[in-house]
């Protein structure tokens, strides 16, 4: 359905029972809405009954008010919603927050989810399915005989810490000829590169390192295989509790907790961020992982690489009775903010 299949007067009372119903969270009754456009409540009672019926309505059995299904969001979304922007000031502030270099990319996941919970005041949510940045250094780092410290920093200050343990003792020129050979290889490279030309060069026997020195390489660079599959950061979850009023709602909320635990249901998330372009929404039972839960997601993708393959996906989730017109520019912001940490935007 079109808003344009609305009537004027069918629009007008339409806009403003949403955003009523955006504001109170409650149904809204005709008196409401008839004494701001001047017709009388018969009148206004008569519009939302005809909205009723197209379903973009739906009367409560507690209340005579009315309030919008998932249809009439999705419709006044895409149709009436005016979203704001965000003041210079506000773009300041968040970038100083998420710009300060040296920071490990789990750092800046974290920290970046939870300023966006705090400003849009509903949980946030992260998914970094794949790390995979461009190497500027490596090096070996000898805390004991058998344990290393691997640190990667990337070509725009990322910085990546692991910790490996080896079965027989290490000497700091075998650590300094590991690095040598791997900063040799890797650098303006991705991680994913180098491990493919180092296994080749192994592979080949063309390394020119003794077989312990071997060890580490492969080890240093096994221990990031993992690193970043499936990852999801959620913050604010108070925040989704905060208008629960029944025990129907709490039971929601742990449907929503559940949902988001499967993996399968992250890729689902990433996927679908990733087949937007820009901002994307999806209310309540839209998304196959809120169904259950009765709420709304507004998410983008972050950190696309030249290939058009997507690092992550950001967001945030609450009641379907968001504010879209504040939390849109926020998340639509935040996302950009990670594609500059990232270093895929100039």
């Amino acid at each position: 359905m079109q808003i344009s299949e609305l009537s004027d007067r069918a629009r007008e009372v339409f806009r403003l029972l949403i955003d009523s119903y955006l504001t109170t969270g409650e149904p809204v009754g005709s008196r409401i809405i008839s004494a701001r456009m001047h017709l009388s409540p018969a009148s206004i009672r008569s519009v939302m009954a005809d909205l009723e019926e197209r379903g973009l309505l739906v009367a409560p059995h507690t209340s005579a008010g009315r309030m919008p299904t998932d249809l009439g969001l999705r419709l006044f979304i895409d149709g009436l919603l005016q979203v704001g922007d965000l003041t210079q000031e506000q773009q300041e502030q968040m970038s100083s927050q998420a710009m300060v270099a040296g920071k490990s990319l789990p750092q800046v996941l974290n920290e970046t989810t939870t300023m966006l919970s705090g400003l849009a005041a509903c949980a946030s949510l992260v998914v970094a399915p794949k790390t995979d940045f461009s190497l500027r250094q490596i090096d070996f780092v000898l805390l004991s005989p058998r344990q290393v410290l691997v640190v990667l920093v990337g070509v725009h200050g990322q910085v990546e810490n692991r910790v490996i343990e080896t079965q027989q003792p290490l000497s700091p020129a075998q650590l300094q000829m590991a690095a040598n050979y791997l900063n040799h290889q890797a650098t303006g490279k991705k991680l994913s590169e180098v491990q493919a030309l180092v296994a080749q060069d192994m592979a080949m026997q063309r390394a020119q390192l003794d077989a312990l020195t071997q060890k580490v390489v492969q080890s240093g660079l096994a221990v990031w295989s993992e690193f970043g599959g499936g990852q999801l950061i959620v913050k604010g979850h108070a925040q989704l509790l905060k208008d629960v009023q029944a025990v129907e709602d709490i039971e929601r909320i742990r449907q929503l907790f559940d949902a988001l635990e499967v993996k399968e249901n992250l890729w689902r998330l990433v996927g679908d961020a990733e087949s937007a372009e820009g901002v994307k929404i999806f209310i309540g039972t839209e998304h196959p992982v809120f169904q259950q839960s009765g709420c709304s997601l507004v998410v983008a993708p972050f950190g696309r690489h030249s290939s058009g393959h997507m690092v992550g996906a950001i967001g945030v989730i609450g009641p379907t009775r968001l504010n879209y017109a504040r939390i849109i520019p926020l998340v639509d912001f935040t996302a950009k903010l990670m594609d500059k940490v990232l270093g895929q935007d100039p």
